[in-house]
């Protein structure tokens, strides 16, 4: 059975052209990268990857910025638009957007969507007040629940899970949309009864929740949750380690899916090897620059949870150190 592993090491706790190669001395060639909210890994993803990059600027005439976004399925979409040259998303909206299904149907297949990476696991979290009386997952129903701001990774796969219990929004007490740096707050100041995260671990808004008001980590299991795995190569079981977060000793079964790192064929191949290269030949600092990042291995960063064909560019860089 297919597992993602989160490791629990760390309870330690503008676009220029893109077409030409860039070149020392050359004009710099300005690269956005969508990522998601500021307390979310994604974030981190995408200004490490950034710190990386513009150390060498001087050598490969690449500028990276990484701005704070609304998650996956805007990522992607504005990478669809021309509106980003990179984007962290979900491994399962990846799928959704090359196949042009889910969030992006009415769009239709985005077949220029390319991957360049996968990143960290990221486990379907569910956090809930103690005294809210939520014990497993089906207890949200006639709850106050945050489903997640429209756009994000998080709110496309409770929207998944919602369908597969044949839930509607109808079926809470109340369903708000709240960011996902909002919703902790929200959680302890009594304004929800649950709010739910599909990220890396540790993650910052998920130990505020569990430090600053009585909550627990809520199980997400069931024969669904096993076919839905089963079926689906960007989804798989998942363990929240006992321990990680205070008042939470035991281990938690979920789900989850990978964080994956994407582009489109409208980036020149000389872009992403750059970038490619800048993480991979850094490999180590990378890993540093966040706890879930600890258990990261280069071999499995160019498989797992990939849907989309591969990038010219990171092809060619792995192809170089013999990886492919």
């Amino acid at each position: 059975m297919k597992h993602l592993t989160v490791t629990a090491f760390a309870v330690l706790f503008a676009v220029g052209s893109l077409a030409s190669a860039p070149t020392a001395g050359a004009q710099q060639t300005f690269v956005n990268i969508g990522t998601g909210g500021q307390t979310g890994v994604y974030y981190v993803v995408g200004q490490s990857i950034c710190r990386l990059v513009n150390r060498n600027t001087d050598e490969h005439g690449i500028r990276c910025t990484a701005p704070s976004t609304g998650g996956s399925v805007a990522n992607l979409n504005a990478l669809r638009a021309g509106e980003q040259e990179m984007g962290v998303a979900q491994s399962d909206q990846q799928y959704n957007a090359l196949n042009g299904i889910g969030a992006f149907a009415d769009a239709g297949p985005m077949e220029e969507l390319r991957a360049v990476f996968s990143v960290h696991p990221e486990p379907f979290t569910v956090v809930a007040r103690a005294d809210s009386g939520i014990e497993t997952f089906d207890d949200l129903v006639g709850k106050r629940v945050n489903i997640g701001n429209p756009g994000s990774g998080q709110r496309a796969t409770m929207d998944m899970l919602m369908e597969l219990r044949g839930w509607s929004r109808g079926d809470f007490r109340l369903a708000s949309e709240l960011r996902a740096a909002e919703q902790a707050q929200a959680l302890c100041d009594n304004r929800v009864d649950a709010i739910i995260y599909t990220v890396g671990h540790p993650n910052g808004s998920i130990q505020e929740a569990t430090t600053s008001c009585d909550t627990r980590i809520i199980a997400v299991t069931g024969d669904d949750i096993e076919q839905l795995a089963a079926d689906n190569p960007y989804y798989a079981i998942a363990t929240i380690p006992g321990g990680m977060y205070n008042n939470n000793p035991d281990d938690v079964q979920t789900f989850g899916v990978g964080a994956t790192f994407v582009s489109t064929t409208h980036v020149s191949e000389d872009v992403i090897y750059a970038v490619v290269k800048a993480v991979f030949e850094n490999f180590d600092r990378f890993k540093r620059l966040h706890p879930a990042f600890a258990n990261l291995d280069e071999a499995a960063m160019i498989t797992n949870g990939l849907s989309a064909p591969l990038h010219d560019g990171a092809v060619r860089y792995f192809t170089e150190r013999g990886w492919m």
